[in-house]
């Protein structure tokens, strides 16, 4: 009795033929996506001015509605992988039945057999031939027995895996369609952020020149108010405890990876900062760019500094604190796809950078990027702010400046 079977053959396959589909439709909108992605590129490059700001934000809509296209894509195509293996599931599952009958017949038969003893066969009226193509048929029930039982592990086997991919999958589904809901809301916060700034403008280049330069000194004060306070912050940090410097401890937050500002003193720090420092890494990204965490952990705290009009610090913010002393930072996004106390695995999508001036989130900065910071998790505290002069009541991670650390120490090369 043969254990595999055709059965759902045709369903499979065509299953398999819309899969193969969404595939070469994502081909198509992965180079549509990389096209805005250039054009984002080139725009951000320019001179800050209200029309290239409100182009940048038209391009943005464009490239996060061509992301949402992908992300449906990714939907339907795993909808179809999940339906194709509840059908192999469904196969492997009559398999294992007909396998396990088959078994259990021929142990029936094998048992029946040993049953008589040779000197019983002896002793009957049977002829030594006949006693002969009994042993023989023992002997090939036993074999055929081992076939069975070997068949069906096999079996077995491809039926578990194909659970696992299948609770996989269903993984990935939930995962695609959080990304769905966080999407749609960074383009509804990209329309209303243009029609405000055209609003508050009075569509003026002037107006908008002065509001720019207003935020800029904002931001320098805050940012001046916050390393006050921090250098007075009295935190031991002992270095035993955190992992040794080396490549790879962290993996990298965001893909393709262009460094915009590395840590510490810079010119471009000197220039921006009160401090003279950057007290993380700035990579280039566009609204929208999915950002993954570095490492395994779990969400220690969430903000937006936004909340506060005029709070110009590190807008909408997650903060990781992971099981080797580390905690890491991802400043001025465009959404977040995670919740406090949630455990993250490493390159888990987390959030949408964003950074773009005047868009919700955005918090002090002067362009689209992502920041990323590195702590010491000993030194480490959501402060509450509640007697900040510009951000009054808003919560930050805070640290005495020891406490932070440099993320390019244990980053991947190269970089």
């Amino acid at each position: 009795m043969a254990i595999f079977s055709s059965a759902h053959a045709l369903g499979i396959s065509d299953l398999q033929n819309l899969i193969d589909q969404k595939r070469q439709e994502k081909q198509k909108l992965d180079e549509e996506n990389k096209k805005l992605s250039e054009q984002i590129g080139v725009l951000e490059g320019q001179a800050q001015t209200l029309s290239s700001t409100v182009k940048t934000l038209d391009q943005n809509a464009k490239k996060i509605g061509s992301d949402i296209k992908i992300t449906k894509n990714n939907i339907t195509s795993t909808q179809y992988e999940i339906q194709q293996l509840g059908l192999k599931i469904n196969n492997a599952t009559e398999k294992i039945g007909i396998g396990e009958l088959s078994v259990k017949e021929l142990i029936r038969r094998l048992s029946a057999m040993e049953n008589a003893s040779f000197i019983e066969n002896f002793l009957s009226d049977k002829n030594f031939a006949e006693i002969w193509d009994d042993l023989e048929t023992s002997r090939k029930l036993s074999e055929d027995l081992n076939k069975h039982i070997n068949a069906l592990n096999e079996v077995k086997t491809e039926f578990t895996e194909q659970q696992d991919e299948h609770k996989k999958k269903k993984e990935e589904l939930t995962g695609f369609q959080n990304n769905l809901t966080a999407q749609q809301k960074i383009v509804l916060e990209n329309q209303a952020a243009k029609t405000r700034i055209l609003l508050e403008t009075k569509s003026k280049e002037s107006e908008y020149q002065k509001q720019l330069q207003a935020n800029l000194e904002r931001g320098r004060q805050i940012e001046a108010e916050q390393f006050d306070y921090e250098s007075q912050l009295q935190i031991a940090i002992d270095p035993s405890r955190l992992p040794t410097e080396r490549p790879g401890i962290i993996s990298w937050p965001l893909s393709p990876v262009f460094i915009t500002q590395k840590f510490g003193a810079s010119v471009s720090a000197k220039r921006l900062y009160v401090s003279g420092t950057h007290n993380g890494m700035d990579f280039r990204a566009s609204v929208g760019t999915p950002i993954k965490a570095v490492l395994s952990g779990v969400v220690d705290a969430m903000g937006n500094t936004d909340e506060q009009k005029g709070c110009y610090s590190y807008g909408r913010w997650i903060l990781i604190k992971h099981n080797n002393g580390l905690s890491s930072l991802y400043s001025h996004l465009s959404g977040s796809s995670v919740s406090t106390g949630q455990s993250v695995s490493t390159g888990q999508v987390i959030g949408y950078s964003g950074g773009q001036p005047g868009v919700y989130g955005s918090g002090f900065s002067t362009g689209p990027h992502l920041h990323l910071g590195l702590f010491a998790t000993q030194g480490v505290r959501v402060q509450l702010y509640s007697s900040s002069k510009f951000c009054k009541n808003v919560v930050v991670p805070t640290s005495p400046l020891n406490g932070y650390l440099d993320p390019q120490a244990y980053l991947p090369r190269p970089y």
